[in-house]
Protein backbone atom coordinates (compact mmCIF):
# COMPACT_ATOMS: atom_id res chain seq x y z
CA UNK A 1 0.00 0.00 0.00
CA UNK A 2 1.33 3.38 -0.75
CA UNK A 3 1.22 6.32 1.65
CA UNK A 4 -1.17 8.59 0.22
CA UNK A 5 -3.77 5.36 0.98
CA UNK A 6 -2.39 5.09 4.13
CA UNK A 7 -3.20 8.84 4.70
CA UNK A 8 -6.51 8.20 3.54
CA UNK A 9 -7.09 5.64 6.16
CA UNK A 10 -5.83 7.51 9.22
CA UNK A 11 -8.16 5.82 11.96
CA UNK A 12 -5.63 3.26 12.20
CA UNK A 13 -3.56 5.22 14.42
CA UNK A 14 -6.43 5.94 16.67
CA UNK A 15 -7.17 2.39 16.91
CA UNK A 16 -3.62 1.84 17.86
CA UNK A 17 -3.37 4.07 20.52
CA UNK A 18 -6.73 2.60 21.70
CA UNK A 19 -5.05 -1.03 21.77
CA UNK A 20 -1.90 0.27 23.41
CA UNK A 21 -4.24 2.20 26.10
CA UNK A 22 -5.92 -1.16 26.64
CA UNK A 23 -2.94 -2.98 27.09
CA UNK A 24 -1.59 -0.47 29.68
CA UNK A 25 -4.80 -0.38 31.39
CA UNK A 26 -4.33 -4.20 32.27
CA UNK A 27 -0.69 -3.31 33.89
CA UNK A 28 -2.32 -0.17 35.58
CA UNK A 29 -4.95 -2.77 37.13
CA UNK A 30 -2.55 -5.62 38.26
CA UNK A 31 -0.87 -2.61 40.69
CA UNK A 32 -4.43 -0.73 41.79
CA UNK A 33 -6.15 -3.96 42.85
CA UNK A 34 -2.94 -4.87 45.18
CA UNK A 35 -5.37 -5.72 48.07
CA UNK A 36 -6.92 -8.61 45.60
CA UNK A 37 -6.26 -11.90 44.96
CA UNK A 38 -3.27 -12.95 42.60
CA UNK A 39 -5.17 -14.46 40.06
CA UNK A 40 -7.87 -11.61 39.77
CA UNK A 41 -4.61 -9.47 39.39
CA UNK A 42 -3.55 -11.37 36.40
CA UNK A 43 -6.63 -11.63 34.87
CA UNK A 44 -7.03 -7.92 34.76
CA UNK A 45 -3.55 -7.96 32.76
CA UNK A 46 -4.76 -10.71 30.61
CA UNK A 47 -8.07 -9.02 30.02
CA UNK A 48 -6.51 -5.57 29.13
CA UNK A 49 -3.45 -7.45 26.76
CA UNK A 50 -6.37 -9.54 25.33
CA UNK A 51 -8.83 -6.53 24.60
CA UNK A 52 -5.63 -4.44 23.37
CA UNK A 53 -4.96 -7.56 21.17
CA UNK A 54 -7.86 -7.88 20.03
CA UNK A 55 -8.39 -4.05 18.93
CA UNK A 56 -4.89 -4.34 17.33
CA UNK A 57 -6.45 -6.72 15.28
CA UNK A 58 -9.34 -5.82 14.07
CA UNK A 59 -7.48 -2.27 12.78
CA UNK A 60 -6.11 -2.01 9.30
CA UNK A 61 -2.35 -1.91 10.99
CA UNK A 62 -3.18 -5.08 12.79
CA UNK A 63 -4.55 -6.27 9.17
CA UNK A 64 -1.27 -5.50 7.50
CA UNK A 65 0.37 -6.95 10.67
CA UNK A 66 -1.15 -10.42 9.82
CA UNK A 67 -0.87 -10.09 5.76
CA UNK A 68 3.32 -9.53 6.68
CA UNK A 69 3.16 -12.05 8.81
CA UNK A 70 1.56 -14.58 6.22
CA UNK A 71 4.19 -13.16 3.62
CA UNK A 72 7.11 -14.01 5.64
CA UNK A 73 6.09 -17.56 6.62
CA UNK A 74 5.66 -18.12 2.77
CA UNK A 75 9.61 -16.50 2.32
CA UNK A 76 10.61 -18.62 5.10
CA UNK A 77 9.44 -21.59 3.13
CA UNK A 78 11.27 -20.48 0.27
CA UNK A 79 14.51 -20.99 2.07
CA UNK A 80 17.44 -22.95 1.60
CA UNK A 81 18.25 -24.30 5.14
CA UNK A 82 21.70 -26.46 5.22
CA UNK A 83 22.33 -29.86 6.41
CA UNK A 84 23.32 -30.50 9.85
CA UNK A 85 26.77 -31.95 8.32
CA UNK A 86 27.18 -28.38 6.14
CA UNK A 87 26.55 -26.47 9.41
CA UNK A 88 28.97 -28.32 11.44
CA UNK A 89 31.48 -27.76 8.27
CA UNK A 90 30.67 -24.19 7.90
CA UNK A 91 31.44 -24.08 11.28
CA UNK A 92 34.79 -25.24 11.37
CA UNK A 93 36.12 -23.37 8.64
CA UNK A 94 35.13 -20.24 10.14
CA UNK A 95 36.74 -21.26 13.30
CA UNK A 96 39.58 -22.36 11.51
CA UNK A 97 40.50 -19.19 10.33
CA UNK A 98 39.80 -17.41 13.16
CA UNK A 99 42.06 -18.96 14.76
CA UNK A 100 44.66 -18.83 11.63
CA UNK A 101 44.00 -15.00 11.64
CA UNK A 102 44.09 -14.98 15.53
CA UNK A 103 47.96 -16.49 15.27
CA UNK A 104 48.72 -14.40 12.19
CA UNK A 105 47.65 -11.08 14.16
CA UNK A 106 49.89 -12.58 17.16
CA UNK A 107 53.22 -13.22 15.14
CA UNK A 108 52.08 -9.75 12.97
CA UNK A 109 52.16 -8.21 16.49
CA UNK A 110 55.84 -9.81 18.07
CA UNK A 111 57.31 -9.22 14.82
CA UNK A 112 56.48 -4.82 15.06
CA UNK A 113 56.82 -5.34 18.49
CA UNK A 114 60.72 -6.22 18.08
CA UNK A 115 61.05 -3.92 14.76
CA UNK A 116 60.35 -1.02 17.05
CA UNK A 117 62.26 -1.86 19.88
CA UNK A 118 65.27 -2.93 17.44
CA UNK A 119 64.42 0.95 15.86
CA UNK A 120 64.13 2.87 18.85
CA UNK A 121 66.95 1.34 20.46
CA UNK A 122 65.22 -0.27 23.68
CA UNK A 123 67.20 -3.16 23.95
CA UNK A 124 66.22 -6.75 23.04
Amino acid sequence: MNEQVREQQGGGFLLLWVAIALALAGVVAYYVLGNQPTWIRWLAVAAGVGLGALVFGLSALGRDFKQFVVEARSELRKVFWPTRQETWMTTAVVFGFAVIAGVFFWVLDLLLAWATRTLAGLGG
